[in-house]
């Protein structure tokens, strides 16, 4: 038995040692750009990362059908993360994987272990670096290129974030590769709650900024002071500068948030309100 697993382990050596870079892009480059090409609700990500490990599975098991059956199986379950900080699970894993390829002491289930852990926490941090702040950032600056009708407004949203989105998915996988398990000190537990927090205060700062300079929200009403029609605006900003775009956005949060109005609905109740309000003369 003993001469058995020692030949078995050998065998998995043999098959090619630690992955090359460019074997480790491949991995890579089949995750990130096809997580959501083949999804159902039983699954979700699941088939992709299944199918990202293909070529990991003709390297070091080729001629052990039953291990690369086991290897496509155990990735074929339930996952879903956010895509690009979610690539840090994926390098994660593929340690792992090149660990039990190569006779480790790493058992075949942890890699699922580490998924399941991980995917929550990583969604959570991921939704508030990218849509809670690098796409608003990129919405923004878009929308300022794009005044008057320019082109130059969607070209750079779509270039921008063509670039950026696969940079952070790249670091995010050779990271987990290198660190494999010690990244969970730094991604589970109260480390975890920290950077979510401070990411949701930061997001919600760049909100309020991004709110104040792109919502061009005045009121054209004139209000009697000191025995004088003053400019309603001008004592708005005297008490609390942007105070109408912050009520806007917070009256959009609560129909989003509270009341569960789809973005659609949102959209046309403002347009009305608003183009009412200006017929009055409000706005």
């Amino acid at each position: 038995m003993t001469t058995e697993l020692t030949s078995t382990t050998a065998k998995k050596t043999e098959n090619g040692g630690h992955l090359s870079n460019k074997e480790l892009n491949t991995i890579w480059l089949r995750w990130a750009f096809t997580h959501l090409s083949s999804m159902s609700y039983e699954k979700l990500q699941g088939h992709a990362y299944a199918w990202a490990y293909l070529p990991f599975a003709e390297k070091y098991y080729k001629d052990d059908p039953d291990a690369k059956r086991r290897l496509l199986v155990r990735h074929s379950v339930f996952f879903n993360t956010e895509p690009q900080t979610g690539q840090l699970i994926n390098g994660i894993v593929t340690s792992l994987e090149e660990n039990i390829a190569m006779g480790g002491e790493v058992s075949e289930d942890m890699p699922n272990n580490i998924k399941a852990t991980l995917m929550g926490p990583l969604a959570g941090i991921g939704d508030s670096i990218i849509q809670g702040i690098i796409v608003p950032i990129l919405l923004s600056i878009g929308m300022s290129l794009a005044t008057g009708g320019s082109p130059i407004g969607p070209l750079f949203y779509m270039i921008a974030y063509g670039i950026l989105g696969p940079l952070i998915s790249f670091i995010s996988y050779r990271t987990g590769y290198k660190l494999g398990v010690g990244a969970i000190d730094v991604i589970v537990g109260e480390n975890a709650r920290r950077i979510t927090d401070a990411f949701n205060i930061l997001g919600i700062m760049v909100i309020g900024a991004l709110a104040a300079g792109n919502i061009g929200l005045t009121t054209t009403l004139n209000i009697p002071l000191g025995g004088e029609w003053q400019p309603l605006q001008a004592t708005l900003d005297g008490v609390f500068p942007s105070i109408l775009p912050l009520a806007t956005v917070l009256i959009t949060w609560w129909m989003l948030g509270k009341k569960q109005y789809s973005p659609t609905k949102v959209i046309v109740i403002l347009t009305v309100v608003v183009s009412a309000l200006c017929l009055l003369g409000v706005f």
